[in-house]
């Protein structure tokens, strides 16, 4: 790795014992010279902990903000999405494995600086960035210069992410932050312990302080694994605490999950657990819940929570019907939508564009 993707950070401490504790997730990996946190990228270099990714990435598409998933935050448009490599979870399902599980640098085949990002999504026309693929957690320091960059251009940013942070770092990364996708991964110590190596509290800490102590616009993810975390109590309580916690305006999304890392041995999600779900968190009040990695436009699409009228159509990221006014209010009823609109919905539909941003 080149010295110029080496970059100092500030998120660590040195033992009494000669080791240095990263503190910026709860992971605190101890590191004698030359190891590598569990993340893979940041690493102890000359008695600190540098980032050994910064300015390389995986890769740049051009996506639906609705992939992310967010449906309620600049509908319609397009995102520069790219990621990085490493992470700071061990979860069995990881459905892109190949880049945040990676310990080879040869998947890092893009490289770019924040202001070559902002440039490009300012160019392809992208109303915002995307912090995607693997969390950018892990690669704190370029995504704080990426979402500054792209913020001179008038371009919002937006972070998908476990919220597996710690409290000084969470302040500093969301203070550059317009959005967020959350995957709240399950609702009981054991499913983080076990299947996702981390633990339930620290996540919450985030959502509540994003609620809080923010102005992020976020919506949560669970992808709903048979047998592991799709209990109808486990939902029950998850979308209790959801709405007590947070409000009943946060959006959640739960989506299928299909045989993929090292849990192969699972059967797909059906269908009617999805639905059954988002009964549920309609039930316990959560006026925005959705289905996904399915084929359910019904499940997809936004409906007033008042009056019951079709606000947002959906199907697999491309809008349909629009019941909305100009300044985010239910046409039928008046009654107010949550999340962050811009006039008329965006029109990029389901396209996914790769782009290349490396110089030659």
């Amino acid at each position: 790795m080149s010295s110029m993707n080496v970059v100092p950070t500030k998120y660590w401490r040195a033992l009494p014992d000669g080791r240095v504790e990263c503190s910026l997730c709860p992971r605190a990996c101890r590191l004698q010279e030359g190891q590598r946190g569990l993340c893979f990228v940041r690493a102890r270099e000359g008695g600190a902990i540098v980032l050994t990714t910064y300015g390389r990435s995986s890769g740049f598409c051009v996506d639906p903000i609705e992939k992310k998933p967010l449906n309620h935050f600049l509908p319609g448009t397009p995102v520069l999405s790219f990621g990085t490599a490493g992470c700071n979870l061990t979860c069995k399902f990881c459905q892109n494995w190949d880049i945040s599980k990676s310990r080879e640098t040869d998947t890092l085949a893009d490289a770019a600086s924040p202001e070559q990002v902002a440039d490009a999504a300012e160019r392809l026309g992208c109303r915002s960035v995307a912090f995607t693929y693997n969390d950018p957690v892990v690669f704190h320091e370029y995504a704080i210069d990426v979402a500054d960059a792209c913020r001179e251009r008038g371009i919002k940013s937006v972070a998908v992410t476990a919220g597996y942070v710690c409290t000084e770092p969470r302040a500093e990364f969301y203070a550059h932050m317009d959005a967020a996708n959350v995957d709240l991964k399950g609702f009981t110590d054991r499913f983080y312990h076990q299947v996702c190596g981390g633990r339930l509290e620290p996540v919450k800490e985030t959502l509540v302080y994003l609620k809080r102590e923010t102005r992020v616009w976020f919506e949560l993810t669970t992808l709903l694994i048979p047998g592991e975390n799709d209990t109808e109590a486990e939902v029950e309580e998850m979308t209790q605490w959801v709405v007590t916690a947070l409000g009943p305006d946060v959006p959640m999304h739960f989506t299928a999950f299909h045989p993929d890392y090292r849990m192969t041995d699972k059967d797909h999600t059906p269908p009617a657990t999805l639905e059954r779900a988002q009964r549920i968190a309609r039930k316990n009040g959560v006026r925005y819940a959705y289905t996904g990695n399915v084929d359910n436009p019904r499940g997809e699409s936004t409906y007033c929570h008042a009056c019951g009228a079709l606000l947002v159509e959906r199907d697999r990221y491309r809008l349909g019907a629009w019941g909305l006014t100009g300044d985010g209010r239910c046409a039928r009823c008046g009654e107010k939508w949550a999340g962050v609109l811009e006039g008329r919905p965006g029109v990029w539909g389901r396209r996914r564009l790769p782009v290349t941003l490396a110089s030659s």
